[in-house]
């Protein structure tokens, strides 16, 4: 088994082809913004933020998205809500099921019932969670795999909660840096739906921050993801991670500078997008970003 890291570097004439693949996402426009609270390292209420730098760099993460040719749908903002711009917590949909949410602080809360609400008018079909969950900020796609965190939001009773849902195998992964809170950001998905259909999970593609996770994830990911690349601290400490791939196309923090190098390297187009007011409440680029898979409208 053969194992990559930062020191280690591809050609550009042995990197793969890469394959843009169509995505439909979920935003939310951040007209409400601020960080009044704290729930992660990164929130520092008495640190000012500015909501109209907040909904300025959104707006170019959105128009990317469509200047990529991606659908993206809109959720509305509601005041009192100022994290309701992270989308992705708001719930986990495939093939038109949508699971959603259940936040473990209560500053959040009323977001889950929102979000489904959401998905139902739009006719998803909706599995109300029993369990602690925050969504696509710790479930992620792998080919057929589910990718599940836990540690500090999601608990382990949901991962068997979203298999019964989806009828899917589950991994579950243990987040031990406070700094990485949820699985998206220590994880990003590279290929998203390169699964056995297009060779094996083996070929599904993801980059992480091994440092973020405990011993026996760490040995978990190293043998599913032999070729994953593996970012250092440096670039994970500035959300590099926390990204959004079409399968050729991700989007990065502009300060990931060597994860940059890294997915040139490896055949990927990377696109800088700043999204650093938005970081002050401890989220990025796909913390804006969910992904709405199935035929529902």
């Amino acid at each position: 088994m053969t194992t990559h890291n930062t020191a280690e570097a591809v050609s550009p004439a042995q990197a793969p082809a890469r394959t843009a693949q169509h995505r439909k996402y979920l935003m939310c426009r951040p007209e409400h913004f601020t960080v009044s609270y704290t729930i992660n390292p990164w929130m520092q209420p008495a640190n000012p933020t500015d909501t109209a730098v907040a909904v300025a760099q959104w707006q170019t993460l959105y128009d990317m998205y469509l200047k990529l040719g991606h659908e993206v749908e809109l959720i509305d903002p509601i005041a009192g809500l100022p994290d309701m711009v992270y989308t992705a917590n708001g719930g986990f949909l495939i093939d038109g099921i949508a699971y959603g949410a259940k936040f473990r602080f209560r500053e959040r809360g009323p977001e889950g019932p929102a979000f489904m609400d959401w998905f139902r008018d739009r006719g998803y079909d909706v599995r109300e969670p029993v369990e602690v969950n925050e969504g696509e900020g710790d479930f992620l796609l792998v080919g057929d795999a589910i990718l599940a965190g836990t540690g500090f939001r999601s608990t382990g009773d949901s991962h068997r909660e979203i298999g019964e849902v989806f009828g899917r195998e589950v991994v579950s992964l243990t987040l031990v840096d406070p700094r990485f809170y949820h699985l998206d950001t220590a994880i990003a998905v590279l290929d998203p739906v390169q699964g056995v259909e297009h060779g094996g999970p083996e070929h599904a593609n993801i980059a992480y921050l091994p440092s973020a996770f405990d011993e026996a994830s760490q040995a978990i990911l190293a043998e599913r993801y032999p070729e994953a690349i593996r970012v250092s601290d440096e670039d994970g400490s500035v959300f590099g991670l926390n990204s959004a791939s079409d399968g050729y196309n991700v989007i990065i923090s502009p300060r990931a500078k060597g994860f940059e190098v890294q997915l040139r390297e490896r055949g990927y187009n990377p696109i800088l997008i700043d999204l650093s007011e938005l970081l002050l409440g401890g989220g990025g680029i796909k913390c804006c970003t969910l992904e709405l898979r199935g035929p529902a409208r």
